[in-house]
């Protein structure tokens, strides 16, 4: 009895050993990026392959009839005139905090949030009429896929973003 316990402890020892060796990240790796690294930034061109290639899975999901097809042109000009806008604003706060000689006061910081705010409602209302057309056409099983197909970037990245800590992604408005 005393034997096989200690050859028991001995094999539950290995395996705990093993376990905790194949946990450590394998050499050279760590779960950083290296000093001086920075994570990849899409340029333009990136955006806009990202952009086409979400409209078409957008579009290829929802499986149009050709009735349907002949909506689909004012949907799409729309996700694409948001897409515009939304870098514009982007754009415009870069190059705010650029110029900043300090962090910005608490007041401008919410005035700013609340005018960014107020552009994508109404971003989000005119994506509303232009959708609204091409919804009333949809069959039940097309209307379920597109509340799956708009909600993926929120399951995926939740309420701020992939890293927590950038703006929000909405359904269909951060396409």
């Amino acid at each position: 009895m005393k034997i096989s316990t200690m050859v028991l402890g001995a094999a539950l020892a290995a395996t705990l050993a093993g376990g905790v060796a194949q946990a450590q990240p394998a050499p050279g790796q760590t779960g950083s990026p290296p000093p001086g690294a920075s994570r990849w930034q899409p340029d333009a061109a990136d955006r806009a392959a990202m952009l086409d290639a979400r409209l078409a899975a957008l579009k290829a999901g929802l499986k149009l009839t050709p009735e349907q097809e002949k909506l689909w042109p004012p949907v799409e000009k729309a996700i694409r005139d948001e897409a515009a806008k939304r870098q514009a604003r982007m754009e415009e706060m870069r190059k705010l905090r650029a110029e900043s000689k300090g962090p910005l006061d608490v007041l401008e910081r919410l005035k700013l949030r609340a005018d960014r705010m107020s552009e994508s409602a109404a971003d989000l209302k005119q994506l509303i009429e232009a959708v609204t057309p091409l919804h009333a056409k949809l069959d039940d099983a097309q209307k379920r896929r597109l509340g799956a197909l708009l909600r993926f970037s929120e399951r995926r990245f939740g309420p701020s973003g992939p890293d927590g800590k950038g703006p929000p992604h909405g359904p269909m408005m951060r396409m």
